[in-house]
């Protein structure tokens, strides 16, 4: 079979032909990729704006960042969000694996760093982990929960 085609099922199908559908990369373009584009950017501005507003000496775990927003099960996608980031004004310190250690290998200039920021906002690090207390969210249910 010919790579260009015209007979056949796809000739008659509506699918264009060569390059005309397709994006750099040979990847299709169309409504469920520009959908998709759009998904990821909505995606990344609400995980950036569920970071930025983590207060000054609290931290949270990627993946109690993903859940607020709305990514729930989608900490490694927060990871690699911030990872890529070049962004100096985002608070990625405040972010941690959710047994509270900092995720950049230990000793590392990033790793001092995080830790090092952290303790500038009174968080105490300790061998690289932040020990977390979480706040009460519903005193009733708290009481009356099944133990």
């Amino acid at each position: 079979m010919a790579a260009g085609r015209t007979d056949g099922p796809v000739a008659g199908r509506g699918h264009r032909a060569g390059a005309a559908g397709r994006a750099a990369g040979g990847q299709r373009r169309g409504p469920q990729a520009v959908s998709a584009a759009t998904d990821a950017a909505a995606a990344q501005a609400r995980i950036l704006a569920v970071i930025r507003a983590i207060p000054r000496g609290q931290v949270m775990g990627y993946g109690e960042v993903a859940a607020r927003a709305g990514l729930p099960g989608r900490a490694r996608l927060v990871a690699r969000l911030l990872g890529g980031n070049d962004d100096r004004s985002l608070p990625w310190h405040r972010v941690l694996r959710s047994d509270g250690r900092i995720a950049l290998p230990e000793g590392s200039a990033g790793w001092r760093e995080q830790a090092q920021r952290l303790r500038a906002e009174g968080v105490p690090v300790e061998n690289g982990r932040v020990r977390r207390v979480r706040p009460l969210r519903d005193l009733d249910a708290e009481i009356w929960a099944p133990g």
